[in-house]
């Protein structure tokens, strides 16, 4: 198909500090770092052992319940935070899993990071008015909520995609932290 629209150049010098607005909350059962799931799947080690329910409470005056129209038919939703109880990073870090080697930050998911900026794929399971109902999450109670986007499987999942230094780790991909 041939573009309709002639080419255009957006380009502009790129600011080097931008601002956000939280636009909600999380509220966990997770009131602590030990405990809390470093990834939604995995649960083995965390509280009660096994995935949890909480909601995403979004403020109020914001006209958010229009925002959240028609996020209800959707099966899981991205959830982009900000990870309020981190300071400070390094560039290489020792994973939770896999051998005690150091790995570059940005090859991992800590979430130590020069702007600690989360991302959490939650199951959804019931929307009501400017409350998120969602299940199997990794965030801490009060976290705070910069964006929601709905998962959209065609787009958002590549099942055969490399998955780098992983692939060396023998143990399943769901199996729990080495704590010490």
């Amino acid at each position: 198909m041939k573009r309709k629209k002639p080419p255009q150049d957006h380009t502009v010098e790129a600011p080097e500090s931008v601002t956000m607005q939280v636009i909600g909350h999380v509220r966990s059962p997770y009131k602590e770092r030990f405990g809390t799931p470093r990834q939604p799947t995995v649960t083995e080690q965390v509280l009660e052992d096994r995935a949890l329910d909480a909601t995403i409470e979004l403020l109020p005056g914001r006209n958010f319940e229009q925002a959240v129209q028609d996020l209800a038919g959707f099966e899981y939703i991205w959830v982009v935070c900000w990870l309020h109880l981190n300071e400070g990073w390094k560039p290489t870090v020792i994973p939770p899993r896999g051998p005690k080697v150091r790995r570059g930050l940005f090859a991992t998911r800590s979430p130590h990071r020069p702007n600690p900026i989360g991302l959490s794929a939650l199951k959804l399971t019931k929307v009501e008015g400017r409350v998120l109902h969602v299940h199997g999450l990794d965030l801490i109670d009060g976290t705070p909520v910069l964006d929601i986007k709905p998962y959209i499987p065609f787009a958002d999942a590549f099942p055969n995609a490399r998955e780098g230094w992983l692939e060396e780790i023998e143990e399943p991909r769901t199996a729990p932290d080495r704590y010490e």
